[in-house]
């Protein structure tokens, strides 16, 4: 594996994200000096936070799985998560609701799935669950540490045995028609599909090997942290600094200074910063303007889908679920018009969020706080006025979930803030898109843009832009990657506390 050259005792983390934290804490655990600058005053990134009258609102992700990662993460450092962190699991992980009316709890428990399935479908249907279960047991199984924990070099080094398992369990085929094998009924079929969007690719044209996201949803589980998303990425700096990691908020990177093809310091307003190697988790764009890279794809990187988000503060309604997918009859023809034809939903599907469900202190007494997501076209693909249309298809979508959820539902409803494409696109985000690229065949594994860059010997990239893509999960494992490419890959025991910080200390 290709790893920076020559020494890399002093390395500089650009962006206190989940990315930019996971590779701070792999680095100090395995020895290194770390410094991390910030332009914001909090760490966090895209997981970021605002707060608005007595609202304790969370601006990026709002569904977390896969906790083991974050043990991990905290591990490298010789920390535990629960220590920092308490994770509560969401029960059930989501509840659908159907345009016919049906709704059908999602539960990570075989039994209690299985017979909700059967309540909601048929025992066909259920038995053609169980047999999805196991296959996306054995997808997960072949595909997480050979694919998307590792690093690539080529699209040669694809042709391992762990290829031919996923070859052989169907990961090349159509994601939804992988799962037509096992379940018919095409409503429930979305509960294992839907996640495709993640991906920013419709289910009929994604990969079946991106079924491993509806695992970490719908078996693996889905957690919640008391505190509220934010939790994660404070819990995450606190562990790092601890380790010795050295933060500089508030400070904007404004150039790389280099000596040949080694970038030797990092410059912000308040001065230079030496290193023997820098991380650089900003926008893959941003990141290539740092080093003065040009890109030699042949075709350009493509952009996620897009997604209009509006937080909502209304009546505590212990009726409505902590995650609720919100589905319209439309399907297929809904993911032509936002990925394809550039349109918003002609028959919207939505994800509604009340993380006041585990957590009331996110709010002010007697009220819920709410997060409403509706897919939306990126800039690139659409041509959309949204300063003059915004707040009223934030209206619309509120309406809509209102009839979805039953018309008792969302009373006394306030909107906090509507935010749009354009407002991603003010943050700096590819498209106006905060999913970053679209896993695109052309832009998965060894396709995507990798993490080290030609041309620079000691600059590695980590983030939802570059491998393995995105995702709490993934970007936490882009941290492991980038830390990988520096001091090799680790197996040992991270250092001490007191080691890392007696070796900052000289």
């Amino acid at each position: 594996m290709r790893t920076v050259a020559g020494r890399a005792d002093r390395v500089v983390v650009v962006g206190a994200g989940l990315a930019g934290l996971s590779a701070a804490m792999h680095l100090a655990g395995r020895g290194c000096s770390v410094t991390v600058v910030e332009r914001e005053a909090t760490p966090g990134g895209r997981m970021g936070r605002l707060d608005i009258a007595g609202y304790r609102i969370d601006t990026g992700p709002t569904v977390l799985t896969m906790p083991q990662v974050l043990d991990e993460t905290f591990a490298a450092v010789g920390e535990h998560a629960e220590d920092r962190l308490e994770l509560v699991p969401v029960e059930p992980a989501y509840r659908a609701h159907f345009a016919d009316g049906r709704t059908l709890d999602v539960d990570s428990d075989a039994e209690e799935m299985i017979r909700r399935i059967t309540d909601f479908a048929d025992a066909g249907q259920a038995a053609g669950y169980r047999r999805l279960r196991s296959w996306l047991t054995r997808l997960y199984a072949a595909e997480f540490d050979s694919f998307i924990g590792a690093n690539f070099e080529s699209p040669l080094a694809l042709l391992t045995p762990a290829l031919a398992r996923l070859i052989a369990l169907g990961g090349f085929r159509s994601w939804d028609g992988k799962v037509a094998q096992f379940i018919d009924d095409p409503d429930l079929r979305r509960v294992f599909t839907f996640q495709s969007l993640y991906a920013g690719v419709s289910p009929q044209h994604a990969r079946a090997a991106y079924a491993v996201i509806a695992y970490m949803d719908t078996m693996a589980g889905v957690y919640f942290p008391r505190g509220g998303m934010r939790a994660v990425p404070d819990a995450l700096a606190a562990a790092a600094e601890s380790a010795g990691v050295w933060f500089r908020y508030g400070e904007t990177v404004t150039e790389l200074l280099r000596s040949g093809d080694r970038v030797r310091a990092v410059r912000t307003a308040v001065g230079d910063i030496d290193c023997d190697a820098v991380v650089l988790t900003t926008e893959l764009h941003r990141s290539h303007r740092l080093l003065g890279h040009r890109s030699r794809r042949p075709i350009a990187v493509r952009a996620a889908p897009s997604a209009v988000i509006v937080h909502l503060g209304c009546d505590r309604d212990e009726g409505i679920s902590h995650h609720s997918l919100l589905f319209g009859a439309a399907w297929q023809t809904v993911f032509r018009e936002i990925i394809t034809s550039g349109q918003l939903m002609s028959d919207p599907s939505l994800l509604l969020t009340r993380p006041t469900a585990a957590d009331p202190s996110l709010a002010p007494p007697g009220r819920d706080l709410l997060y409403l997501l509706a897919p939306a076209p990126n800039l690139a693909r659409g041509e959309i006025d949204w300063e003059k249309m915004g707040s009223a298809y934030a209206q619309q979508i509120i309406d809509l979930a209102r009839r979805r959820l039953g018309r008792e539902r969302l009373r006394g409803v306030e909107v906090l803030r509507v935010v749009t494409p354009a407002d991603w696109a003010q943050q700096d985000m590819v498209a106006g898109s905060p999913f970053a690229l679209a896993h695109t065949f052309a832009q998965t594994g060894p396709f995507r843009p990798g993490n080290m860059v030609r041309g620079v010997a000691n600059a590695v990239l980590a983030g939802g832009s570059t491998v393995p893509g995105v995702g709490i999960p993934p970007v936490l494992i882009s941290g492991r990657l980038a830390a990988d490419r520096i001091t090799g890959p680790w197996h040992g025991a991270g250092r001490t506390h007191g080691t890392v910080a007696d070796r900052r200390a000289r």
